[in-house]
């Protein structure tokens, strides 16, 4: 299970690196925007510790490990600063921004999920926790920004965070080493949710006029 010191270690691990990519799509957001500094660095630091600072808040981890932690503070601001002084290399990658954002997802899904267990949630809600988790930053970034949450748009963005964070927690459950838990739950979000952008794939919408 996930409470062995080198699986909580690694998954700190996760966790920053879930945080740093998470950051660097908030700030080339923000560059896209034409944010100055200060505004790239906020929505950095909002897009790589909203899902997480939620998370700890709804399974009573408090203080939550992006107040706990300097490492969670350090991490943002260091991926804001570095997108912001390359923005020129990164800027003409047409979707630079929602490749980082779906390894972000991907790993924020897989954390997000084995914490909640390691706090003692049943495996349908630390499944959802693993969801929320991995949405829940590029929620705040999007409204930051001023434009629609990517959770609205058609494209397929909550299913796959949940369908990692399923797999994850049901992995641990049987007892599988933390690699495989990890990486598996990881690479089942990465590839619906690359496979919803290339190949356009969508949810149902509902079918007749929308203006009633």
């Amino acid at each position: 299970m996930i409470a062995l010191p080198d699986s909580a270690a690694a998954l700190v691990v996760l966790d920053l690196l879930g945080i740093f990519v998470f950051a660097i799509s908030g700030a080339l957001v923000a560059v896209r925007r034409g944010f100055d500094v200060f505004g790239v660095l906020v929505l950095a630091g909002t897009t790589g510790l909203g899902g997480g600072f939620l998370r700890d808040v709804l399974i009573d981890a408090t203080p939550p490990a992006a107040l706990a932690d300097w490492r969670y503070l350090i991490v943002p601001v260091a991926a804001g600063l570095v997108t912001f002084a390359f923005h020129p290399t990164v800027g003409r990658l047409e979707r630079v921004v929602d490749v980082f954002d779906a390894f972000g997802l991907s790993l924020f899904c897989v954390t997000g999920a084995l914490k909640a267990v390691e706090y003692g949630l049943g495996p349908v809600p630390a499944a959802l926790m693993g969801m929320v988790t991995g949405i829940g930053g590029g929620m705040v970034r999007d409204l930051l920004a001023g434009r629609p949450p990517e959770i609205f748009n058609s494209n397929l963005y909550a299913t796959p965070a949940l369908a990692g964070a399923g797999i994850a927690v049901a992995l641990d459950l049987a007892g599988q080493p933390f690699a495989l838990v990890a990486s598996a739950g990881f690479g089942v979000c990465l590839v619906l949710r690359l496979l919803s952008i290339v190949l356009d794939i969508r949810a149902p919408l509902p079918r007749g006029p929308s203006n009633v």
